[in-house]
């Protein structure tokens, strides 16, 4: 199976999957490639970008990927 497979199964089941859910959870570490392989294949992967704590505590953005079932 390929990556951008994995990562279509994932969203398809109605999860949200951001960088480091696709790395502990598929072993994915280029996301964002994988849903623009998905997006060329006409997949309607959609984007929201999410405030989060770093581990210094300090805020910054990262996209969560979603599609709409």
């Amino acid at each position: 199976m390929t990556q951008a497979k994995r990562v279509l199964e994932y969203l398809e089941s109605g999860k949200t999957i951001t960088t480091l859910n696709a790395f502990k959870e598929l072993g994915i570490t280029r996301l964002a490639a994988r849903v623009y392989e998905l997006k060329c294949d006409g997949h309607e992967v959609k984007k929201n970008t999410i405030t989060v704590a770093n581990r210094f505590d300090e805020n910054c953005s990262i996209a969560e990927y979603y599609m709409e079932n």
